[in-house]
């Protein structure tokens, strides 16, 4: 299994369900820190069993745009209909920070400035300029900077850039150790602001007062990410049958013991789900007396 950077829910929530499935019987070898537009096509391809999947991504490979874009139509669609899903889950909310002092006090301030978009070729970049321009910072007014999950903060902090948008759950560790190197300030856009469709996100906000040496005197609106767990279609139906159930009766608990999580069994697991649901998931799910949508039959 691949996910993202052990700072965010993407890296978090797999971590700890691995050890719920080994106690189902199910060994995960987890690899962290992955570029998860290129996860998916390993899924694809079969040469990995799972990872979490942006719903952008999957969308993405099977029009053959975006990161896909030199596979083409044809050759993406083929990949993208080897890909099942097993469920959807909330992930974590950009945090677009930049220091205190900087000047940059909302977005329309980074105008000629260096911003962090995420990985090369990374589903982020799409939905970290989309939060840009909701924030008011015309996508041809400044530089985009891409580099790996792993490397961001510290890039940051050397000055690589001057807005760094992270992907952490309300209330990280990791933003919050930042802060009090240096008072961070969190750019927001406007309250009630809807991610463009498509895009794999839902409304989020950071409150005010959420890290130690935080400037901003208000909660700043932004956006959360949507994930789901994706699969290759040859996987057997057992497998998949007990990686959802085992995901849908630990969640509540991974809340309780970790706060970070507290938000997963707030999402119905069809949220952000745009491949269809593996067979042996759907069996779970309508066991369970939950009503698959169609669309993801």
């Amino acid at each position: 299994m691949e996910a993202a950077t052990a700072a965010s829910v993407v890296g978090l929530m797999p971590q700890t369900m691995a050890s719920y499935l080994s106690k189902a019987d199910v060994n995960v070898q987890l690899a962290m820190g992955q570029t998860l537009t290129k996860s998916l096509l390993k899924v694809s391809t079969g040469k990995l069993d799972s990872a979490v999947i942006p719903p952008g991504a999957y969308s993405a490979l099977k029009a053959g745009k975006g990161p896909y874009a030199k596979m083409g139509a044809e050759k993406g669609a083929a990949a993208a209909a080897t890909v099942r899903a097993l469920y959807g889950f909330p992930g974590s909310t950009y945090h677009a920070i930049t220091w205190a002092d900087s000047g940059i006090n909302d977005w329309p301030d980074a105008a000629g400035k260096r911003v962090y978009i995420g990985p090369p070729a990374g589903a982020a970049n799409a939905q970290i300029t989309s939060l840009a321009s909701a924030g008011g910072l015309a996508a041809d007014s400044y530089e985009g900077i891409k580099a790996p999950w792993g490397a961001a903060a510290q890039a940051f902090q050397d000055g690589q850039f001057d807005v760094y948008v992270g992907s952490f759950p309300v209330g990280s560790q990791v933003v919050a150790e930042l802060s009090l190197k240096r008072p961070i300030r969190i750019l927001g856009v406007p309250a009630g602001t809807e991610p463009n469709k498509g895009l794999g996100m839902e409304k989020s906000v950071v409150p005010a007062g959420t890290y130690p040496d935080q400037a901003n005197n208000a909660d700043s609106a932004s956006f959360l990410t949507l994930m789901f767990m994706g699969v290759n279609e040859s996987m057997s139906d057992d497998l998949a049958y007990t990686m959802t159930k085992v995901y849908m009766e630990s969640r509540e608990q991974m809340g309780k013991d970790n706060r970070l999580l507290n938000h997963l069994a707030l999402y119905s697991p069809f949220t952000g789900v745009t491949a269809p649901l593996h067979p042996g998931a759907i069996k779970y799910f309508e066991e369970s007396g939950f009503t698959v949508p169609d669309n993801l039959k």
